[in-house]
């Protein structure tokens, strides 16, 4: 099922879920489906996404600012640019699909402010993961986590919409996220 999604490397784990001692997904099954109602034209999808990658990163801006360590502050600034990017290519990518003219102070205000990526609070995240946020590998382990959940509830909304366009959109955005996931182990594997 995993390879068959893109990973190239994949573990059996003996006794399965069960028998893993690793972080996983968390929350019930419909965590964050709210967000979406299955109805959602291509240019609404793009709109929620642009949401969940605003919340994101302004996460992040805001843990820049309360992170007392130069190295965590200097990454957390890095995180925060790369929501940006992401942003940027959603709106790309509504400009292209809706053949409007629209800057992108107008996209930005027709988007509605739902959550952060996953679907899950700021304070939500940071009660679950309980990382230091003074150490380089838990702020990359967190930022992980929050991929990771976006990974699976872009996954979990693409088998929930209806139009295959806005499917199609979907799996390009959780495949971003995944890009994200290989990026960000890059980085830890770094430290």
């Amino acid at each position: 099922m995993l390879s068959g999604k893109g990973f190239k490397k994949v573990f059996n784990v003996s006794g399965g879920i069960k028998a893993w001692k690793s972080k996983t997904a968390i929350g019930p099954q419909d965590l964050g489906l709210d967000l979406f109602s299955g109805k959602e034209s291509c240019k609404d999808v793009l709109k929620v996404a642009y949401s969940l990658e605003q919340g994101l990163r302004e996460f992040y801006v805001d843990m820049e600012e309360k992170a007392v360590k130069f190295s965590v502050k200097d990454l957390f600034g890095k995180l925060a640019d790369i929501e940006v990017k992401h942003q940027m290519s959603i709106y790309l990518a509504y400009t292209d699909i809706s053949g409007e003219d629209v800057d992108k102070q107008s996209f930005e205000d027709m988007v509605e402010k739902k959550a952060l990526e996953g679907g899950l609070s700021t304070n939500e995240y940071l009660g679950l993961f309980k990382s230091d946020l003074d150490s380089e590998a838990d702020v990359i382990s967190l930022a992980m986590s929050i991929e990771a959940q976006a990974l699976d509830l872009y996954q979990r909304v693409s088998g929930k919409i209806d139009d295959k366009d806005s499917q199609k959109i979907i799996n390009q955005i959780a495949n971003e996220e995944k890009a994200h996931l290989a990026s960000l182990g890059k980085l830890l594997d770094s430290l």
